[in-house]
C-alpha cells in the first residue's frame, strides 16, 4: 500500500474543507477503498476518515415522519435500528445482505450507495423507499431524488468537496409494501447478477395507486423503471399483469455479459425477479399472486 495522509474531522464543514484537497477520498466503512488501495488498483494523497463526525453515522426520525439516516451509519446499526425495523423492514432484509456480518459492523449504507456499483443492494430497495440523497459541499446542502446521484458504474454526480451526508426515507404511505430480491450464486457473500426492488400502494378499492421498481445489475446504473410502473396504475394486481410488468422492465435493462452471466441471462433475471418482488409486496398487503 503507497502513503498516504490521513484525516479524520470531527465537523461536517471540516470533511467538505478535506476532500475539497486534490487526491482526497472519503472513507466511511473502507470494505471497498481499503482493499483497492492495498491491490494497487486505486491511488490517493489524502484518505478522510468520515466516522468521527456524529452527523454522519445518527440515526434520526423526524418531526413530521420519516428517517434521516447518516451515511457512515454502518449496515448493522441500520439493520437494528427500533424506528427502521418498524417501518422500513425491506431495508433492514437488504442491509443484512451486504457481505458478512465483519462487513455489515463496518459497510456504511452511504458507502454502499456512493460505491456506485451496478449491482449494489442497497440502491434499488431505497430508491423503491422514495430516498432522497443530502447532499453536503463547498456551497451548502441540497438534496436531490437518491436515483440522480448515480452517473455511471463507479461514479457519482458529487463534485470535488462534496459527500452524501444522509439518505432521508418519507413516512411511509398506508396500504404500502416494499421489497428486494436478487439472484446470487450462492446464498451468502456474493454478488447479485441481477436484483430487483419493488414498492406499492395500493387504492382503497384493490387497485394500484402508485408503484416504484428498481433494478440491480441490468445497466451501469441503478436503473428505476417509470414504463413498468406506469403499467401497474389502476390495476388489480393479477399474475399476468406482474408477469407483464416484469417483461417491460426487462425491457427497459441494458445488462451487459461477463464471467458471471450474459446479457440475455441477467435480462430474463430481471423480468422474473420484478414479477417475484411485486408479488412480495402483494403478500405483504394481504393478496396472494402466484408467479412463476
Amino acid at each position: 500500500m503507497h502513503d498516504f495522509e490521513y484525516l479524520a474531522p470531527t465537523t461536517l464543514a471540516a470533511a467538505v474543507a478535506a476532500l475539497a484537497m486534490p487526491g482526497a477520498r472519503p472513507l466511511a466503512g473502507g470494505t471497498d477503498l481499503i482493499p483497492q488501495l492495498r491491490e494497487g488498483r486505486r491511488r490517493v494523497a489524502r484518505v478522510v476518515d468520515l466516522k468521527r463526525i456524529p452527523d454522519l453515522v445518527a440515526i434520526t426520525p423526524l418531526p413530521a415522519g420519516g428517517v434521516r439516516i447518516g451515511a457512515a451509519t454502518s449496515a448493522t446499526a441500520v439493520a437494528a435500528h427500533a424506528a427502521i425495523a418498524h417501518d422500513y423492514l425491506a431495508l433492514v432484509e437488504t442491509a443484512r445482505l451486504i457481505g458478512s456480518y465483519q462487513i455489515q459492523n463496518r459497510a456504511s449504507l452511504g458507502g454502499n450507495v456512493c460505491n456506485a456499483a451496478p449491482s449494489a443492494d442497497a440502491a434499488p430497495v431505497l430508491i423503491c423507499l422514495g430516498a432522497q440523497a443530502e447532499v453536503a459541499g463547498p456551497g451548502g446542502r441540497r438534496t436531490l431524488p437518491l436515483e440522480e446521484l448515480f452517473a455511471g458504474a463507479g461514479q457519482t454526480i458529487l463534485a470535488p468537496g462534496e459527500l452524501l451526508a444522509a439518505l432521508v426515507l418519507p413516512l411511509p404511505a398506508a396500504r404500502s409494501a416494499a421489497t428486494y430480491v436478487r439472484f446470487t450464486p450462492r446464498n451468502e457473500m456474493d454478488i447479485a447478477i441481477a436484483g430487483a426492488g419493488a414498492w406499492l400502494r395500493l387504492a382503497d378499492d384493490g387497485t394500484v395507486a402508485a408503484a416504484r421498481i428498481a433494478l440491480a445489475a441490468v445497466a451501469p446504473t441503478p436503473l428505476r423503471v417509470p414504463e413498468a410502473e406506469q403499467a401497474l396504475l389502476g390495476q388489480r394486481p393479477t399474475a399476468t399483469l406482474l408477469a407483464e410488468t416484469g417483461r417491460l422492465a426487462a425491457r427497459a435493462a441494458r445488462p451487459i455479459s461477463d464471467t458471471r452471466g450474459s446479457a440475455e441471462y441477467r435480462r430474463e433475471l430481471a423480468k422474473v425477479l420484478t414479477a417475484r418482488a411485486l408479488a412480495a409486496c402483494c403478500a405483504q398487503l394481504g393478496l396472494t399472486v402466484e408467479v412463476a
